[in-house]
């Protein structure tokens, strides 16, 4: 079934002013304009975020919409995968945020704008927790891209993970994905296939 409404979770620290999330929103308004597209603004709080998501997306169809998420909106992204059945991509997904996100407890800055600042609570690492949603049960709806280049995750986790999925797995590449527009984009929304 071809994707109506896509759903795009950014990273910790990020935005929907991300690379990533504005080469999408960008190609689905110009090629897929029948599509709904949404990119929030996630909160600290796990908790909250998929709180979130969950209510803007309950009155979404769930055998046509689909989710994409970069490192940890890709835990997100698998959680939404999971309560919904739907398609996920997954950009250098975080697979244990709990235990890698513990030593950024405090005030931190948006990557995208340095001027906000938030608290990120220890009441977080077990709102991450209770996300985890264990072995994946369709993993045919899942397309990791995972760069053993990433300098904040481990390429061998995030490929462990997903087994049975299509992993792409790239020699080299970073955390951010810099060759995302040139090298992935247009494969990213052949698999969701969007209307």
């Amino acid at each position: 079934m071809p994707t109506t409404h896509l759903l795009y979770l950014h990273g910790f620290r990020s935005s929907p002013q991300s690379m990533k999330a504005r080469l999408v929103a960008e190609h689905v308004a110009r090629h897929h304009p029948g599509v709904h597209w949404w990119c929030p603004q996630l909160p600290p709080s796990p908790r909250e975020a998929m709180d979130m998501v969950m209510r803007g997306i309950d009155p979404w169809p769930r055998d046509t919409m689909a989710v994409i998420g970069s490192s940890l909106g890709g835990f997100y992204a698998t959680y939404v995968a999971a309560m919904t059945r739907c398609p996920a991509v997954l950009l250098n997904p975080a697979v244990d945020p709990a235990r890698d996100l513990a030593r950024y407890i405090g005030d931190q800055t948006a990557w995208h704008d340095p001027a906000q600042h938030f608290y990120f609570q220890p009441a977080f690492i077990e709102e991450l927790r209770t996300l985890e949603v264990g072995p994946v049960t369709r993993p045919e709806r899942i397309f990791a891209i995972v760069a053993k280049g990433d300098e904040v995750l481990d390429w061998r986790e995030m490929s462990a993970r997903y087994p049975g999925s299509r992993v792409r797995l790239l020699e080299g590449g970073d955390h951010a994905l810099s060759d995302f527009e040139t090298k992935h984009l247009v494969d990213v929304l052949r698999f969701l296939d969007p209307v």
